[in-house]
């Protein structure tokens, strides 16, 4: 067997491979063989089909299983021989077995890179010291108010205006049909003005009474994000329900008891201990950002289209997750899952290149989780997901994956904390923010 190795880059590698012809003649014989002795042919006697029959009834059959079998044996030999350590699935394409000839194929495959020792002593971080101003609290109070407003169907009869909370049915036809990704929606409720269909919707729902219908034209532009509405013509049929208004409510100890407070100053202290946190975490994660985004320029390598596909993956579901949550889908706000791989791949990098950094960081510090760390972590988390320390070792005991990433996650956290200390780190005050309106 004689192979070939192609280096298309540092992590992306292709095995030619070349079986020998007396090879692919023996495996073809003893294929034809083992037919011969099982095969039912009508006019022949077991056993007693000749090769030439067999070759016009199961040549294809043959063909594919010799060279399965070829290709399965030689791959696992030449990786062997090659010492290349592949990571993610082999693309082969395998050719069709001629007789009397070798058999030769390719195998696309890909390696973790390999990396020197990071330099990782001696960064120069800046941390920011965010501070919470009572104009924030504030800001917080009046978005937990808004999410408590109550609605109810206006007591007055008038047409819908701005500012009104309107209940509709609507569905999108384009040349007389409906359109597949402007589903027909029923009991839909939306603020006149905010936009959530479209804003020509909006602008045109004003004026209308409850029981009226109307179709509004729409032209969405070359430009929208999604493909399959760009520069379409869309009739909407919208039937308005109901009007409804905002009842908000006041600022009391009843509204506090509903987060588990018994006053609004009571309620203030857990919001701004909630937003110092949130100010603790954000400064934490700028100089992670900061560390990696120096290490990554001082430490170039290549990674495995593999890894950053997996963690592209992760980002977009991760996307999905949280349009759900909203009860938004994201053919409704125009973005596609080829949209945001396209946006995200550089993050998705990024995010291999740390894991991989910090590996590195794990390995050559020689860093490890200890018993006393393990336990203490299991009962952060226990406190956090409000369960028993028990019932997460428990757990853990019964998904040894499960563990050994959590463990990993906890090296890697050392390996950060290890890069932090031995950094110098500047305190800085950041530049005023500006608030978005309420």
């Amino acid at each position: 067997m004689q192979i070939n190795v192609e280096d298309v880059s540092s992590v992306k590698k292709i095995l030619h491979i070349e079986i020998p012809e007396n090879q692919v003649t023996r495996e073809l014989n003893e294929a034809y063989e083992n037919l011969r002795k099982t095969a039912k042919i009508k006019g022949f006697r077991p056993g007693k089909v000749p090769r030439a029959v067999l070759e016009r009834l199961y040549k294809k059959n043959i063909s594919a299983e010799v060279s399965a079998k070829l290709i399965q044996e030689s791959f696992e030999n030449a990786v062997r021989e090659t010492k290349l350590m592949y990571v993610g699935t082999p693309q082969i394409d395998p050719p069709e077995l001629e007789e009397k000839s070798p058999y030769k194929y390719k195998a696309e495959l890909e390696i973790s890179p390999e990396i020197g020792n990071i330099d990782f002593k001696g960064l120069n971080l800046k941390k920011k010291l965010y501070q919470v101003t009572e104009e924030e609290v504030e800001g917080q109070i009046r978005r937990l108010r808004k999410d408590l407003t109550r609605q109810k169907p206006l007591e007055e009869s008038r047409p819908a205006q701005e500012g009104d909370i309107v209940l509709i049915d609507y569905e999108g036809f384009a040349d007389g049909k409906p359109v597949p990704d402007i589903r027909k929606t029923e009991n839909f409720a939306l603020k006149i003005g905010a936009g959530h269909i479209v804003k020509e919707i909006d602008g045109q729902l004003a004026g209308m009474n409850p029981g009226e219908s109307k179709e509004i034209r729409v032209h969405f532009p070359d430009t929208h994000p999604h493909e399959r509405l760009a520069n379409l013509d869309v009739t909407f049929h919208v039937n308005l329900k109901e009007i409804r208004e905002e009842i908000p409510m006041e600022l009391d100890a009843e509204f506090a008891k509903i987060f588990g407070k018994s006053s609004m100053e009571e309620l203030k202290v857990q919001i701004r201990e909630n937003l110092r946190q949130g100010y603790e975490n954000r400064s934490d994660q700028e100089v992670k950002e900061q560390i990696f985004s120096a290490l990554i320029e001082k430490h170039e390598f290549e990674v495995p289209d593999v890894w950053v596909e997996a963690e592209l993956q992760g980002i977009i579901a991760e996307t999905e997750r949280t349009f759900s949550y909203h009860n938004v889908s994201m053919e409704a706000a125009g973005v596609t899952r080829d949209s945001l791989a396209e946006r995200y791949r550089d993050s998705a990098v990024k995010q291999v290149k740390r894991h991989l950094i910090l590996n590195k960081v794990i390995e050559q510090e020689n860093l490890t989780v200890s018993d006393e760390a393990l336990e203490q972590a299991m009962k952060n988390m226990a406190e956090a997901l409000k369960k028993t320390p028990e019932e997460i070792r428990n757990h853990y005991k019964q998904n040894k994956e499960e563990l050994d990433y959590f463990k990993h996650t906890l090296l890697e956290k050392q390996a950060s904390e290890l890069i932090i200390k031995h950094s110098l780190m500047e305190e800085v005050r950041p530049e005023p923010e500006a608030l978005p309106e309420q």
